[in-house]
């Protein structure tokens, strides 16, 4: 029963991602990563992030960064295929260490990110780097979001540009890994009956981000998310840490 609240709790979360609360999806894996394998998660998820995609992109689809887009998409098309060639011979402690070292990596880069104030423009190289990281971060771990963002929040984009942004970019490399976990057995004995219903909240949550994107306190939100997801990243490092010494 609690595994099934928190998969439906990280559907809504995927949707709230999806609808412009672009962080909040980093939470969702390492949360299910406490109770089943990252790479099942990620594949259980993964029909979830495709729906509301889309979503995303039609609710973005008039305010987004065209040069972002065009820098972000290859790189994280070329991630997702590095990721589909190696993620079959990783063994599962190292990759809810990557994980948790993905979600506490974005803490600590936020914390010593504080007083910076520059801005930075959509640079080709810097783009590629982060695009490529954010693709296998995504593939294996739905863990995309701090990559890209470390790319993108430096360059001070209006809040809806970054969400378009965001939105269109992933929704193509998502859709791109639904062949690629097919093709390295991820999609495999799911529940589709429960992926249906996980979709649904997911949905629901979309269109809840969206509402939120334009009210919810910025400061606030990203406080509470980065605080949850510095407590899962530390929870799966020590996971992950046991597990490799047996």
């Amino acid at each position: 029963m609690l595994s099934t609240v928190l998969l439906y709790a990280a559907a809504v979360i995927v949707g709230l991602s999806k609808g412009g609360l672009a962080s909040a999806a980093a939470v969702t894996v390492p949360l299910l990563s406490l109770f089943m394998n990252p790479v099942t998660a990620a594949a259980t998820l993964l029909p979830v992030y495709v729906v509301t995609d889309w979503i995303g992109v039609w609710l973005y689809r008039r305010s987004y960064s065209r040069r972002n887009v065009r820098i972000l998409v290859p790189a994280i098309l070329f991630g997702v295929a590095i990721a589909t060639v190696i993620t079959p011979y990783t063994p599962e402690s190292a990759l809810l260490l990557f994980t948790g070292g993905i979600g506490l990596w974005y803490c600590v880069r936020v914390w010593l990110a504080r007083g910076v104030t520059g801005q930075t423009t959509a640079r080709l190289l810097p783009g590629l780097f982060w695009g490529t990281i954010t693709g296998i971060a995504s593939f294996i771990t739905h863990s995309g979001a701090p990559p890209s963002q470390a790319y993108l929040l430096p360059q001070r984009l209006p809040k809806l540009e970054f969400a378009g942004t965001v939105a269109i970019s992933f929704a193509v490399g998502n859709l791109v890994k639904i062949p690629a976990y097919w093709s390295i057995g991820q999609l495999d004995g799911l529940h589709w009956q429960l992926i249906g219903g996980l979709a649904l909240a997911g949905i629901a949550g979309t269109f809840a981000g969206r509402w939120l994107t334009g009210r919810l306190p910025e400061a606030l939100y990203m406080r509470l998310i980065r605080t949850l997801l510095l407590a899962l990243s530390v929870l799966l490092l020590v996971k992950g840490g046991l597990q490799l010494l047996g």
